[in-house]
């Protein structure tokens, strides 16, 4: 089992064009996993992390109502926000800056194959960094992701999450706003829950929040979970 998992921070990319590229990825895996059947070898499958920053986008998962965005077509072009229907789990989301954006990209036959457990641990990746901070992120039962305030009339979402996977391998990720401005989801129902508010560090803490540190603890509590040994790659 190879768990070194390649890690790539793209910085500030276009949502297509990222989601095309861990296509590319995420083919090549299954490629080899396909191929490793067929001729019965035992070739390793690689593992990719990438981290990036969209400009303003609306997804909306494959389970996902298009009547949970509340814009028109000249409306997002008017807030500068392009919107793309995709083949995650979930409904719609909002991703754009001061929000740090994870893609995984795992055989996960390189760690366990649980898709269950591999959510729960995206999540806890991201409730022991929010700690680190003196957030207290939780699960609210039945909806994928980190909130706060659970099971009260504050409750509210900090970090969305959605994930395709085939043949063990996993793409899409999570989206945990840090700096994000939170005006962008008064144009969705976030995740198709209505009544439910969104939140970011900032917003808690009352600061502006240094990502690239945050962007450390993810990882660490992330390599701890999974075993992992991260390799960096430009």
């Amino acid at each position: 089992m190879n768990k070194k998992i390649k890690l790539q921070d793209l910085g500030k990319k276009d949502y297509k064009e990222t989601w095309d590229y861990q296509e590319v990825l995420f083919k090549e895996i299954v490629d080899q996993k396909i191929q490793n059947r067929r001729e019965e070898t035992a070739i390793e499958t690689f593992n990719y992390f990438l981290f990036v920053e969209h400009p303003h986008v609306y997804t909306l998962g494959k389970s996902g109502d298009i009547e949970n965005l509340l814009l028109s077509e000249k409306q997002l072009e008017a807030k500068g926000a392009t919107f793309y229907k995709i083949n995650r789990g979930g409904d719609i989301t909002y991703h754009g800056p001061g929000q740090i954006v994870g893609y995984p990209i795992l055989d996960l036959e390189n760690f366990f194959t649980d898709i269950h457990k591999y959510l729960r641990f995206l999540e806890e990746a991201i409730i022991l960094t929010l700690a680190e901070y003196n957030i207290v992120g939780t699960r609210s039962e039945g909806e994928t992701g980190v909130w706060l305030d659970v099971g009260t009339p504050f409750a509210r979402k900090i970090c969305a999450m959605g994930v395709r996977a085939s043949r063990w391998v996993t793409m899409h990720g999570f989206a945990l706003n840090v700096n994000a401005d939170l005006g962008y989801f008064d144009n969705i129902i976030p995740c198709g829950i209505k009544g439910k508010a969104v939140t970011s560090m900032h917003a808690e803490l009352n600061t502006h929040v240094d990502e690239a540190l945050v962007k450390e603890k993810i990882l660490k509590h992330f390599k701890v979970l999974f075993e992992n040994e991260f390799v960096l790659v430009s």
